[in-house]
């Protein structure tokens, strides 16, 4: 009888909790992280920070930090394939996330939800979006530099893809992150999607110290129409040109620029809304899960986690405040055609929430100034951007590794 008990008691959360079987795994730091997935969901419900991604997101570190339960793992008592012996998110986690498929579906499903009119209209709004990944290199270099200090071991690989986390683009930081350095996809995904759903906590502080209230103010012309022909004729030029130049981005590139032209040709309307609606939401479960399943407690409080997360608010503030910088400059080599300075800061990736941000603190000086449209421009180019930025370091980073280690940096 006690020792059915005992069994029964040794079964129970509290006693993983109380870490009183160390080999299992367990321990304090799983009822943490399960009150940072309860935090994540307060966020999100109470406080309106993008539930569609914080929801699945903070229900999935709740999941996998529950001790014995092994959802997001492989439960050591059962033989490996054996019935019930993996946990369903790690099914998931392996074959959408580890693969590499999930990150190419949202883009599908993006292009599908997006109009590039605003970038068509408006075509010097892309030198906003590519000011904007100016926080991914910055990222590359500080995750370097962060190799110095003891404990932390960033090579060439991990810093490219610590660096993605600067464009504020989740799917393409999981697709850099498979492809080259996977041990460290759980802190890499979890930072990118943390920083993507707080854009509207992080990015009104920046913008407001880099502009003055008469910038905040500034009018923009209405932009132009943009003809059908003229967007078909987009994805399928800028998906020519990046597959003749650089090829390592096309999956992204390809998969955002087909779902747009599924939307844009007028003669696809089923698959579109598929693509843009149930399959976007389906992959958007499925992803927010599975990120959030890499908070377990053992992979996530790590000094290199530390280490990411603060690298990564660095770029994505970097990244914001070069877009608006850039935007300010434009506005000094032409004055005849002001830019609001804030549409720069939608330069990051973080479709559409970066343009939203960029509308709110514009009207919040003038109510009747409409900005989204204009931001959704550098916003678009933004998304196109980080996809580039990711191909030329996977392109580049196995050439200029043994360079790194030849010298010694």
């Amino acid at each position: 009888m006690l020792q059915s008990l005992l069994n029964l008691w040794q079964s129970t959360g509290l006693y993983g909790f109380f870490n009183l079987n160390p080999e299992a795994g367990f321990g304090w730091g799983n009822a943490v992280m399960i009150l940072v997935g309860f935090l994540l969901l307060f966020l999100a419900i109470k406080k309106g920070f993008e539930p569609l991604l914080l929801v699945p997101i903070g229900f999935g570190c709740i999941l996998s930090n529950i001790p014995y339960a092994y959802i997001a793992a492989m439960d050591p008592s059962l033989a490996a394939g054996a019935q019930g012996a993996t946990g369903f998110i790690k099914i998931l986690f392996d074959a959408g996330i580890q693969s590499g498929l999930f990150p190419v579906l949202i883009f599908m499903g993006v292009g599908a939800m997006t109009d590039f009119g605003p970038l068509i209209a408006n075509p010097k709004t892309l030198l906003l979006g590519a000011a904007a990944q100016l926080g991914i290199f910055t990222a590359v270099m500080g995750a370097l530099l962060l190799s110095f200090i003891p404990g932390i071991n960033f090579d060439l690989h991990a810093a490219a893809s610590i660096g993605i986390i600067g464009g504020a683009d989740g799917p393409t930081a999981i697709y850099v992150t498979t492809r080259l350095a996977t041990e460290l996809l759980g802190p890499i995904a979890v930072a990118a999607y943390s920083y993507m759903a707080l854009v509207p906590v992080i990015q009104p502080p920046i913008m407001k110290a880099l502009t003055t209230k008469e910038e905040r103010k500034i009018r923009m012309q209405q932009l132009r129409p943009v003809s059908k022909t003229e967007k078909i004729i987009f994805p399928i030029s800028v998906l020519t040109v990046c597959a003749l130049l650089l090829p390592s981005a096309t999956p992204l590139i390809g998969s955002l620029m087909f779902g747009n032209l599924l939307t844009e040709c007028g003669v696809t309307k089923r698959l579109s809304d598929t693509a843009s609606n149930a399959l976007m939401n389906i992959v958007t479960i499925f992803l927010g899960l599975s990120v959030g399943s890499k908070m377990e407690a053992s992979h996530f409080l790590t000094l290199n986690t530390l280490g990411i997360l603060l690298l990564g608010a660095v770029a994505f503030s970097i990244g914001t405040a070069g877009g608006v910088l850039i935007a300010k400059l434009m506005n000094k080599l032409d004055p005849k055609h002001p830019v609001n300075p804030l549409i720069g800061a939608a330069g990051v990736s973080a479709v559409p929430m970066a343009a939203r941000v960029a509308s709110k603190v514009g009207q919040e000086e003038d109510p009747q100034n409409f900005l989204l449209m204009h931001a959704m421009g550098p916003n678009v180019s933004g998304v196109i951007g980080s996809a580039v930025a990711a191909g030329v370091l996977m392109a580049s980073v196995p050439i200029m590794e043994p360079v790194r280690i030849v010298l010694g940096l």
